[in-house]
């Protein structure tokens, strides 16, 4: 399947773009998840297909994607293929906040975005390990800054081109300064270390990335906000990240469901009633929770703004995918038995794959804390 650079791609165009990479990617990611090794042949198919530059606009070279046919991409090749999709999800959603910056005038966001189609630029972001108060340091030096610490959870390390990071400026605390900034991997004083050996989304190869002393240049600083607040960068990739990566682990509740129904029907009988429910109770809570990202994508829209109201619909989404990925799944389990226990069985690789979901930020229960924050303010300023 490809898409012709310059067309407006369908919801189709893009599902079956994505399937066709998942199934392309989905025969290797048995030996890498026993191995824990990266997705190297998924990534060249991704190459090849262009699905790296999914979402980067098509005057730039890429396929013009928005974001929600960058969450339906997702989940359709999570459906087939988990580690190769929440690898990609962490390149694709920064390449959707550079769109994002691009429409509000960033004077680098174009060259991002031209990079990542033309010369095949991967993005890597460690805000997991960083979040709202990151432990990496940095210095003022002439002509930019100095950063030193180290970063866990820098999904694709191995071949990502820049890492998305932060950093702070100052004695951590209330009065520091956060900076967000893109440092090349390839830069002096970086360097990798493998460490990931998990439970499940084994073929990410998320591993510590350390900046020993490494310099930044100022230009390099895209923006700033104060220590320990979500706010300015950190907000903009917290709202795209939502919704991208809620998308991957529903869709390997969707793979789990599909595998539930191949064992039942190879075993050339009709289903006892029990298993026939569970198969319901599966495809209901995949319905509803899909709608869930999907109408909350819709609501905040396609450009959607910076702002406490925007993050708590989009987590809230989110939330929702991420619980009821792991409760499917292990209906899924419920429904095939015996067999699903087996290392063999795709459904015990998405047992554990699923449970990756609730460690991204913000939490089911932070979420839940964000949600009735929000509340309780519109309703005293409702109140007067």
């Amino acid at each position: 399947m490809t898409i012709t650079v310059n067309a407006v791609p369908t919801d189709d165009d893009i599902i079956a773009l994505a399937a066709e990479v998942g199934l392309r990617c989905a025969p290797s990611e048995a030996r890498h998840d026993r191995e824990a090794t990266f997705v190297t042949e998924a990534y060249a198919e991704m190459r090849e297909s262009g699905y790296l530059k999914l979402a980067v606009p098509a005057e730039f070279g890429g396929l013009g994607a928005g974001l929600r046919q960058v969450v339906l991409a997702e989940g359709e090749l999570a459906r087939r293929a988990g580690s190769a999709a929440l690898a990609a999800a962490m390149h694709l959603y920064l390449t959707l906040v550079q769109c994002w910056r691009h429409r509000r005038g960033a004077p680098d966001a174009e060259g991002a975005l031209r990079r990542v189609a033309a010369d095949g630029l991967i993005m890597a972001t460690s805000g997991g390990s960083d979040w709202v108060c990151p432990t990496t340091t940095a210095v003022e030096a002439d002509g930019g800054f100095r950063f030193t610490g180290r970063k866990r959870f820098c999904s694709q390390a191995p071949v990502a081109t820049v890492l998305s990071t932060s950093a702070v400026l100052g004695e951590p605390g209330p009065d520091a300064e956060v900076l967000h900034a893109t440092v090349p991997l390839s830069s002096p004083g970086v360097s990798l270390v493998e460490t990931w050996d998990t439970l499940g989304m084994r073929g990410t190869a998320s591993h510590d990335v350390v900046f020993d002393d490494v310099f930044v240049p100022a230009e390099k600083v895209v923006g700033r906000r104060p220590y320990g607040r979500l706010t300015g960068p950190l907000l903009v990739a917290a709202i795209h990240f939502a919704p991208v990566v809620g998308a991957v682990y529903l869709g390997i509740a969707r793979g789990a469901c599909d595998e539930a129904l191949r064992a039942l029907a190879a075993r050339g009988q009709d289903p006892d009633p029990a298993a026939v429910r569970q198969i319901g109770e599966m495809t209901a809570r995949l319905r509803v929770a899909r709608w869930a990202l999907l109408a909350a994508v819709e609501e905040t829209g396609e450009d959607p703004p910076a702002d406490e109201r925007t993050l708590v619909t989009l987590m809230v989404a989110k939330r929702h995918a991420v619980r009821e990925a792991k409760a499917v799944v292990d209906l899924a389990l419920d429904t095939v038995g015996g067999p699903a226990f087996f290392r063999a069985s795709p459904l015990e690789r998405a047992y554990r794959d699923v449970r990756g979901g609730p460690f991204h930020p913000l939490t089911p229960e932070a979420t839940l804390a964000l949600a009735g924050t929000d509340a309780l303010a519109a309703w005293r300023l409702r109140s007067g």
